[in-house]
């Protein structure tokens, strides 16, 4: 395949991976009182992305191997697309909410299968279509909110991420017609098999699944929830839409340096330790002091957000085979996004109950600590195709 497909077949993933549900974070309020919803509503329509991505991102690679990785992605952008195009104009906040569920459905398949893809396609290019992969995802994170401040309006600012997702489509159609069936293969380059042995007996596996998740965790509640935190506080709901974008503006600059730190560095295991400290310091300032220093928070959680790129280049970093990628792939991200799904909610359900973020915040900067020692282990020098000849 040609590098310009490569990349422009990576970037238009990319872009569409997480624009669609942040933009939803800076108009929930809007959009929960255009419907006359709750908090617990607010708790729902936050968890569902994590939701969707446990649920159908364990049935991507079993789709894969029957369609081959191209034809599944492009099935899964075809469904955000629809999504996107009708959810802006329903008028019943159950079909806002299952329409939010087939958005977040076909981003799922993109999740788990891209990295995969790139594996299989990318040859020599690998690490640079990581290095695109991670830092336009990141990108587009950022600037899903910054689509309310150009519309004015919440169902404008929602519709307006359709656009992409129709260029995303045309450029896929086009990928599938040169791929064909692209099934990965299933074979180590040092040969044998390990499509038999399952993922829990690769202890890097299990620790890579809860580090993603812990971290997926976090940075679920961060889109759904860090504007509502601080125009509770008195922050202006201008600033609280900007403290998101620059969360997400750090996240495009971890895409861009950690593919390459990892591919070059001997050890990195302290990087989860000391990205995951971080973190814990954005939610101490929230905590303590969240409207006199907005964003200088938000910084320090958006450096802390470091891990979710660094777990996003681990998977394919610590696997050899293609089908192995595809496979740790499709074990890390959606078993690691159920860990994520009950953070949203949870905190929804807990800021109904309480009133207040007196509780949540210093419970959220505890996490961090568990989010090092996984991360920690996660990180090792470790191949997983090599854990997994070990148990047949």
């Amino acid at each position: 395949m040609p590098a310009l497909l490569l990349f422009l077949a990576v970037f238009a993933a990319a872009f569409n991976l997480r624009a669609g549900i942040s933009s939803l974070g800076g108009v929930l309020d809007d959009t929960l009182a255009a419907f006359n919803a709750g908090g617990s509503l607010a708790g729902v329509i936050t968890a569902i992305p994590g939701l969707c991505f446990a649920v159908f991102g364990l049935l991507a690679v079993p789709l894969a191997l029957r369609l081959g990785l191209s034809r599944t992605l492009l099935v899964g952008m075809v469904l955000a697309l629809a999504g996107l195009a009708v959810r802006p104009w329903v008028g019943d906040i159950w079909v806002f909410i299952v329409l939010t569920a087939l958005v977040t459905t076909g981003i799922a398949v993109a999740n788990v299968l891209l990295p995969a893809w790139i594996k299989n396609h990318g040859g020599r290019h690998i690490v640079a279509l990581m290095t695109v992969y991670g830092s336009i995802l990141g990108f587009s994170g950022a600037i899903g909110p910054l689509s309310t401040l150009v519309t004015g309006d919440f169902r404008w600012a929602l519709f307006l991420w359709a656009v992409p997702a129709v260029v995303q489509v045309l450029v896929w159609t086009v990928v599938v017609l040169r791929t064909g069936k692209d099934v990965p293969e299933q074979s180590t380059p040092q040969g044998g098999e390990t499509t038999d042995v399952s993922l829990w007996r690769s202890p890097t596996a299990v620790f890579l699944m809860f580090f993603f998740g812990l971290q997926s965790m976090q940075a679920y509640i961060q889109m759904g929830w860090l504007p509502k935190i601080y125009t509770d506080h008195g922050v202006s709901p201008t600033t609280a839409s900007l403290t998101l974008v620059l969360v997400g503006c750090f996240t495009v600059l971890g895409g861009l340096v950690m593919p390459v730190v990892i591919d070059r560095m001997r050890s990195i295991v302290w990087l989860p330790v000391v990205f995951s400290g971080v973190t814990a310091a954005g939610y101490l300032g929230l905590w303590l002091a969240p409207a006199a220093a907005p964003l200088l928070w938000a910084g320090l959680l958006g450096f802390g957000g470091f891990c979710f790129p660094t777990a996003i280049a681990l998977i394919p970093a610590r696997s050899r085979a293609p089908m192995v990628t595809a496979r740790l792939s499709g074990f890390v991200q959606p078993i690691g996004y159920v860990i994520a799904a009950l953070g949203p909610f949870v905190v929804g359900v807990a800021r109904e109950a309480t009133g207040d973020w007196s509780l949540i915040i210093p419970v959220l900067a505890a996490l961090c600590v568990l989010m090092a020692l996984v991360g920690y282990r996660a990180a090792g020098e470790v191949f997983i195709d090599d854990e997994l000849a070990a148990q047949r």
